[in-house]
């Protein structure tokens, strides 16, 4: 649909798949905003000592909210041009080299927003930086080399934007060894202060460490599924929307359940209703 400069894709013109992209996109985008919202209305109904972490949450989804917002709108102008070929072929180039320029906004949003997410993850078990000061620099580092060798490894193309599969792949596995390190780091962590943390922190804790070798998987398999000939990279879009919001949003309500439980055993129901916040 069209009225002078203003366009909406249709699946008649774009295709299904790209139009389901195009919704995850947005819903992505508007997921980070209520978080950032949520995050600074409710920084006030959690233990004093957890209201960092609702800032860390807001930042985290301000962030991914503005790369999202560009995103969809970089997505949104690429199927306007789709919408007027008809060639399968032209098509489909023009699918490949969004996908690979769309993946430079994630990566720089990956660069800022995961050491944010490992730090809320330490949080949890309250440890002071002068404690692990070796282990959470190479926490942090690990996570680092992670993005910045996958976003190098997301940039090997040819000169007509082909994905040159040996490089990238050669990269990708280098980038694994940053992925191995840091849920291992986070383990020793667990090993030493799981003890001296309440229940509801533990549990926390856990959640978002487990989350790391499950949930953060799914983006080297579709590292990894970019360079099979033929596969619709709309699903990857797709996929990565889903757990950006899952491991984002979905942390920020983890470590907020918890923080407000936290507070909730320690002060009168009736002082932490909405109507009577503790500052």
């Amino acid at each position: 649909m069209q009225f002078s400069d203003s366009f909406l894709p249709m699946a008649s013109s774009v295709g299904m798949s790209s139009m389901i992209t195009y919704f995850f996109l947005i819903f992505a985008a508007y997921a980070f905003l209520g978080s950032v919202i949520f995050s600074w209305l409710g920084k006030s109904s959690v233990a004093p000592e957890h209201r960092s972490s609702r800032y860390l949450t807001a930042i985290i989804s301000a962030v991914a909210g503005i790369s999202y917002m560009l995103i969809a709108h970089f997505y949104h102008e690429m199927l306007r041009e789709l919408s007027q070929l008809t060639d399968p072929e032209k098509r489909d180039e023009l699918l490949r080299n969004s996908y690979n320029a769309i993946g430079q906004l994630r990566y720089i949003d990956w660069g800022i927003t995961t050491p944010l997410l490992l730090i809320k993850a330490v949080s949890m078990l309250k440890i002071q930086p002068s404690q692990e000061k070796s282990n959470i620099f190479w926490l942090l580092f690990a996570d680092f080399f992670m993005i910045l060798t996958g976003y190098i490894g997301e940039q090997q193309l040819s000169a007509n934007g082909h994905i040159m599969v040996g490089d990238k792949l050669m990269w990708g596995a280098i980038s694994t060894v940053g992925y191995l390190v840091v849920p291992y780091i986070l383990w020793i962590f667990w090993k030493r202060y799981k003890d001296t943390v309440q229940p509801e922190e533990r549990r926390a804790y856990k959640w978002l460490a487990l989350s790391t070798v499950t949930t953060w998987g799914v983006y080297p398999i579709g590292y990894v599924l970019t360079t099979v000939h033929g596969f619709n990279l709309n699903y990857i879009h797709i996929s990565f929307s889903i757990f950006d919001v899952i491991n984002k949003v979905g942390a920020g309500v983890v470590v907020y359940l918890a923080a407000k439980k936290i507070l909730e055993k320690r002060v009168a129901e009736e002082a932490t209703m909405d109507a009577h916040l503790v500052d």
